[in-house]
């Protein structure tokens, strides 16, 4: 069961990111400030729901919330200060973006930079233990989701409508066939290694 609030006095922001292990594209993180009371029995990690469940909650979500917002970090952000920099950058964007401010922030994960000015937990699975959490998850995800599909079209072979820019055999076979995009990250290893290929191939 999710928890509603770890500080109920205070104004209370979720924060949570998607796209970390991806190879391509950006990494996109949400802030949620849910009201007092909300309850829905499908809220969870996104990553325990389906697609068609995430994309019900989203609305649902960002209509009950009192806030909400989602910040985004590029390949190229992510290239220059590297995935966990780019990753937190992207929450404080979320953050920066929010209409209301909050007191706290929850953080999903072990690992944040102090916000200016408020105080965070960082919580490990917090997308499974607080809801604030989940629902930034779930945007996170959907959003991240939605500009995948766009770019899919852009470049069909490297199968982004499944794999979302994830190291999948057929988004690698693409790199190799086809070379890297735009998009892809150029810090990450795109393609694995001869030794390992060769091993795969016996």
């Amino acid at each position: 069961m999710l928890k509603e609030f770890l500080n109920p006095e205070m104004i209370e922001a979720g924060l949570d990111e998607a796209g970390r292990g991806c190879l391509a594209g950006p990494v996109f993180a949400a802030a949620v400030i849910l009201p007092p009371n909300f309850r829905n029995g499908l809220l969870n990690d996104s990553k325990q729901l389906s697609e068609k469940q995430r994309y019900a909650l989203r609305p649902i979500i960002e209509q009950s919330a009192v806030a909400w917002a989602v910040g985004v970090a590029d390949n190229k952000e992510i290239d220059s200060i590297n995935i966990l920099n780019a990753s937190i950058l992207a929450m404080h964007r979320a953050v920066d973006a929010l209409k209301v401010r909050p007191e706290f922030l929850l953080v999903d994960g072990n690992r944040f930079k102090p916000y200016p000015g408020i105080p965070h937990k960082t919580i490990i699975k917090g997308d499974a233990t607080m809801m604030s959490i989940a629902a930034a998850s779930i945007l996170a995800k959907t959003y991240r989701d939605d500009f995948m599909n766009g770019i899919a079209l852009e470049y069909p072979q490297y199968d982004w409508l499944s794999n979302k820019g994830y190291p999948t055999a057929k988004h690698r076979a693409a790199i190799a066939s086809f070379g890297a995009t735009p998009y892809h990250r150029m810090s990450f290893t795109l393609l694995k290694p001869e030794a390992e290929q060769l091993e795969l191939d016996f």
